[in-house]
């Protein structure tokens, strides 16, 4: 057990604990507080409780506790590894958490196999999931390994200090060589599995692309995105009239048979990042999976 005195008066008690602790989450403390392992001058009180000056508070960090997910011996390519986090190149095909139809197989799946220092994050013995890529989306993912690293990530990629750099070949040449697409993307008021660019209430989506190379019928594309909505990149491309190759969610199907690709052609080239615990810039790199070399090099030979 850790206790310690107040010294200010008027601060909330959650807030109070996260700045001193920071170790661990707001949101972490208060489900701490709720459950009982923190008091307040032996006291079980509210998250949101005023302290005063004097005040004193114990807490106690439970053990994590095991999730339901096995370890699975499934192959990582990684980039980089420490104590704080692990940096991945996603191949496709792989989904990032289990979730209904897919409970096992997962990228989660071989964290637990293939990381066995993972310390509890959430109160939970399970990676940090800190930003995801789609099953299809292949390239560089990063994954916190302690809630200190988990908590300092999830703060870098929302206060947009993360940069994300994606390569993505598309239908069609656009017209002008660079661009920002600035949207309003949300749940699609129809298509339920689908999002949707222009919603009404929709959560605000900027992505910024650049032409690198022109093909007949198509485009390679370097995309910076500002934020990270859900399908992003896919819903910001279809929306411009120039869909990701393969994207048969998003792409005109009938269009989609010109150019054939077995998944959508969309690669997270490069993410930056300051380290967790250091704060030393990184920037990691993943080179373009086989399938995208392959449909590149076919185009190039097919031009006019």
């Amino acid at each position: 057990m850790s206790e310690k005195n107040v010294e200010e008066t008027g601060q909330r008690l959650d807030a109070w604990l996260a700045k001193t602790e920071p170790e661990h989450s707001r949101a972490r403390w208060q489900a701490l507080i709720k459950d009982g392992w923190v008091t307040l001058n032996n006291e079980q009180v509210k998250p949101n409780t005023k302290l005063r000056s004097g005040d004193q508070v114990k807490w106690t960090i439970p053990e994590p506790v095991s999730t339901d997910v096995l370890p699975e011996n499934i192959p990582l390519n990684i980039l980089y590894e420490d104590a704080h986090m692990i940096v991945i190149n996603k191949p496709a095909g792989l989904v990032v958490h289990p979730a209904a139809g897919n409970e096992t197989g997962t990228l989660v799946n071989a964290l637990l196999h293939h990381c066995n220092d993972l310390k509890g994050i959430g109160g939970e013995k399970r990676p940090g999931i800190v930003h995801r890529l789609d099953k299809d989306t292949t390239g560089v993912m990063v994954v916190a390994k302690t809630e200190a690293a988990m908590n300092e990530l999830a703060r870098q990629f929302k206060a947009r200090e993360t940069e994300k750099e994606y390569l993505a070949i598309v239908r069609g040449v656009p017209s002008a060589q660079h661009g920002q697409i600035k949207t309003h993307m949300g749940r699609h008021p129809i298509h339920r599995k689908k999002m949707a660019a222009e919603v009404r209430n929709g959560r605000h989506a900027v992505s910024y692309y650049e032409v690198t190379e022109t093909f007949d019928g198509a485009a390679l594309l370097r995309i910076r995105i500002e934020t990270g909505r859900t399908h992003q990149i896919r819903v910001h491309m279809a929306h411009l009239k120039h869909p990701v190759v393969g994207d048969t969610l998003y792409g005109r199907t009938s269009a989609a048979r010109v150019i054939r690709a077995n998944r959508q052609m969309l690669h997270a080239a490069k993410l930056s990042i300051a380290h967790p615990d250091t704060k030393e810039r990184m920037t990691f790199t993943a080179s373009l999976p086989e399938d995208m070399e392959t449909l590149l090099s076919r185009l190039r030979q097919s031009r006019p």
